[in-house]
């Protein structure tokens, strides 16, 4: 079906996102916020673009920090490290500014975005990643906030680990050059659309390094993979 949107039509795919979030809000499901995808250079390279985009997040995407995920509930998942901000406020500006985030923001959070693709091998252009959500799957927040006046976003450092072995590793400073930045280009973004973020809402603000493979399945009768998100400033 992908053959059905334009190639490089992003408002196309935009369109298409919105009309599944809309029906999903219709189904019963409850908006918990935004996820920004394709915000690291090392994500880009991945996957052959060169801009940001962005997705819904539903309630119903959060996992439990240490609960296991059963197998088969993803297609084929991969595992993003991420600063995620909890909005104390709303952030209705047209053109906000870094003092606008920080006074509408209640506190960050470690994050891990597990993302997915209905594309097989993740055969994917923008067009195909904004239409399927921003190839949002499911997302983990850890239990740990954080006010935004401890810790230099720019300077977080990541380390993202399967089994023991490292397998992505990042700053903040490679979110867009800040997960502040990224979180500035969606509520811009947004107001634009006019769908402002609101006070409650959680942001994935993209990943701070390269998407990493979930090799294991996680779930009743497996053998878990380990999967652990190391973040300091």
């Amino acid at each position: 079906m992908r053959h059905l949107l334009p190639e490089a039509d992003i408002e196309a795919a935009y369109v298409v996102q919105r009309l599944n979030v809309e029906r999903g809000i219709a189904a019963g499901r409850r908006l918990a916020g935004r996820k920004i995808g394709l915000a690291s250079p090392a994500v880009q390279r991945q996957l052959g673009v060169d801009r940001p985009d962005f997705g819904a997040l539903f309630a119903d995407m959060a996992v439990p920090e240490g609960q296991p995920i059963a197998t088969g509930r993803l297609l084929q998942p991969k595992i993003e490290a991420e600063v995620a901000l909890v909005l104390g406020a709303d952030l209705p500006h047209r053109d906000p500014t870094v003092a606008h985030l920080l006074r509408a923001t209640a506190f960050a959070l470690p994050a891990l975005e597990i993302v997915d693709s209905r594309i097989a091998d993740w055969d994917i252009s923008i067009v195909d990643t904004v239409a399927d959500n921003a190839s949002c799957g499911l997302f983990v927040l850890g239990g740990t906030p954080v006010p935004l006046d401890r810790i230099d976003l720019r300077d977080a450092r990541m380390t993202l680990t399967r089994n023991g072995e490292t397998v992505s590793r990042g700053t903040g400073a490679d979110c867009l050059g800040s997960p502040l930045t990224a979180a500035l280009w969606l509520a811009s973004t947004l107001v634009a659309l006019g769908e402002p973020l609101r006070a409650g809402d959680i942001i994935l603000t993209g990943a701070l390094g390269p998407m990493a493979v979930a090799t294991e399945a996680v779930g009743p009768g497996s053998e878990p993979t380990d999967l652990s998100c190391v973040s300091r400033a």
